[in-house]
């Protein structure tokens, strides 16, 4: 994906969160997030897409801490206040230089990064307030599909900074989006073979066979690897018990 189409995403999915949280409203609960309510994932979605804001439009080298900067606005103020944050995230990224370098808790280094990452927090959050509100929609195929790439993509660098539960003996695991486009690039094309290995995962963008393979729609396995979807809703073959290691493992 490019960065227009991430900028659509973040526009197009916080608009529905808000949406939904207004539909939900605040006291309810999210059964995808224990113990939180629809404020607090208003209250946490528009905190960390200030805090995205602020990273590209200041471009520090170290981490900017969110806790001298969070925000909790008055009930009746949440959702318009959400709106806002969002509309300066978009801003702010619609402004900057995506090969810009940048601070960012990940292996990659530019402004690129936010665009992809904040599409997928906002994404994902969006179904959680849509499930609170009793109405839970698909992701967008092909932004899913880049969902789990990106989710690997952090698992593997969180292994790389020493994060053991992915290292393996060679075991393999399989991942198969059923519905990406036939367009796709050939990095989110939506079918992966991870290999467990000594020093932690390495991923191929590849059909494979897998000690165990989980198929279905890329809404499905983003909303699996992120937690809000047990493996019941996909097609799982194979080593089950190891999926789930792996699942828990990675970046979260």
């Amino acid at each position: 994906m490019n960065t227009t189409e991430y900028l659509d995403a973040i526009a197009r999915e916080s608009a529905a969160l808000a949406d939904a949280a207004e539909r939900a409203g605040l006291d309810a609960a999210v059964p995808s997030c224990p113990g939180w309510t629809v404020a607090d994932l208003v209250e946490h979605v528009g905190n960390v897409q200030r805090w995205a804001a602020l990273t590209v439009s200041t471009l520090p080298t170290e981490r900017i801490s969110r806790s001298g900067m969070s925000e909790i606005p008055p009930p009746a103020e949440l959702v318009a206040w959400f709106r806002g944050a969002s509309a300066a995230l978009v801003a702010a990224l619609a402004a900057a230089d995506p090969s810009a370098p940048v601070w960012t808790f990940s292996s990659e280094h530019s402004v690129r990064f936010w665009f992809r990452r904040q599409a997928h927090e906002v994404a994902v959050h969006r179904w959680d307030a849509a499930l609170a509100a009793g109405a839970p929609t698909a992701i967008d195929a092909s932004l899913a599909a880049d969902g789990v790439a990106e989710w690997l993509d952090m698992s593997v660098a969180l292994a790389g900074r020493g994060a053991r539960g992915l290292a393996g003996h060679g075991e393999t695991v399989h991942l198969h989006c059923t519905d990406t486009p036939s367009d796709a690039a050939p990095d989110a094309g939506g079918e992966w073979l991870v290999t467990l290995g000594a020093d932690g995962p390495t991923v191929e963008p590849l059909h494979a066979k897998g000690d165990v393979a989980a198929r279905g729609t890329g809404s499905d396995l983003d909303l699996f690897v992120w937690g809000r979807l047990p493996a019941e809703r996909l097609d799982v073959f194979g080593d089950a018990e190891l999926l789930e290691r792996f699942r828990a493992a990675g970046f979260a």
